[in-house]
């Protein structure tokens, strides 16, 4: 089943686990130490990241490190980036609008 991204990162979970590999790769069980629940729902969360091209798996010996796959973040970053222009754009109009308005208030 192909997962939406933006569902992946509305969890707080995998947003923090989002933060911990950004900062450098790490293994299951290096990550599920740094929450208050099971390895297996960790796990089910990385798997999730997975499937969403968000995090990628890299084999080193016999250990799996995942990484943060930046280009998907770009992606994100610049669909946000178009709604924060909107966001602006609307809010400039409202300034404007309030500045035209106050004058009359007199």
């Amino acid at each position: 089943m192909r997962r939406d991204v933006f569902q992946a990162i509305a969890d707080p979970t995998r947003r923090a686990i989002i933060m911990l590999i950004a900062v450098q790769a790490m293994t299951p069980n290096a990550i599920a130490e740094h929450f208050e629940t099971s390895r297996q729902a960790i796990s089910k969360h990385l798997r999730i990241l997975t499937e969403c091209e968000l995090v990628k798996q890299e084999q080193q010996g016999r250990e799996i490190f995942y990484t943060l796959e930046v280009n998907k973040m770009k992606e994100i970053d610049k669909w946000l980036g178009q709604l924060r222009k909107i966001w602006e754009d609307r809010y400039h109009q409202l300034d404007n609008l309030l500045l035209t308005i106050k004058p009359n208030k007199k």
